[in-house]
């Protein structure tokens, strides 16, 4: 009896050993699907943000990514510009003194948020600055990696924003080959780890919202399918 016994536990815990591998090596699998998607769709579109919002907000993180929002709102794309995650060492007058051929916009249109220390900071921060200055639509400046993630913080706190995409290419950051490039493939990696708890909040602030996208944002959707609805 005793034997019967330990054979039935042994085969019980053999198809539970069997079915935890066969689950675990499941995930891994649709773990490695998703990050090899997630890098081969990183590269920047061509014509992005060739819409015009109320305003643009930059996610700090690199010199590019403020270049081109900069750029952005000289040629009018936007009334005005919330760089976001701004050294608190860093003031007004060194930006200007990096930029002085902008100085007259910075002196005009351009806020700084030295508040936000990571992505979910940066949404809220953004999200208090569009809401204080009554904007309908913004225009999103930030990595190519670094936007998936963005978006969905954004569209967390600014559910009824129509939100237009303007992924940045990082110097130095390989999106062709990332896989023999060390460097881009630990911080693919690491962005792609952290989309996870942002895609869980993102679901469950949808799952707990109700409604259709606002007037303003619906219209964005409709004119473009660049926007983020």
């Amino acid at each position: 009896m005793t034997t019967l016994t330990n054979d039935g536990g042994f085969r019980r815990a053999k198809r539970l050993a069997l079915v935890t591998a066969k689950t675990a090596g499941l995930l891994a699998g649709l773990f490695i699907i998703g990050f090899v998607l997630f890098a081969a769709n990183i590269e920047p579109k061509p014509g992005a943000a060739q819409q015009r919002a109320d305003g643009i907000v930059a996610l700090t993180g690199g010199e590019a990514r403020i270049a081109e929002a900069i750029r952005l709102l000289g040629n009018n794309y936007g009334k005005r510009l919330l760089i976001s995650g701004v050294n608190p060492a860093t003031t007004r007058l060194q930006l200007i003194r990096l930029n002085p051929q902008n100085a007259g916009l910075f002196r005009c249109c351009i806020d700084l948020d030295k508040n936000a220390v990571d992505t979910v900071g940066n949404a809220e921060e953004t999200a208090a600055w569009v809401r204080r200055r009554g904007f309908k639509s913004l225009i999103v400046v930030t990595s190519s990696y670094h936007m998936p993630r963005s978006l969905m913080e954004l569209r967390r706190e600014l559910p009824d924003t129509a939100l237009i995409p303007h992924p940045v290419k990082p110097v130095d950051f390989e999106t062709e080959q990332w896989w023999n490039h060390p460097t881009s493939f630990k911080i693919l990696l690491s962005e792609y780890v952290k989309m996870y708890p942002s895609f869980v909040r993102y679901t469950a602030s949808r799952l707990f919202s109700a409604g259709s996208p606002a007037p303003a944002q619906a219209e964005a959707c409709a004119k473009t399918p660049a926007v983020v609805c």
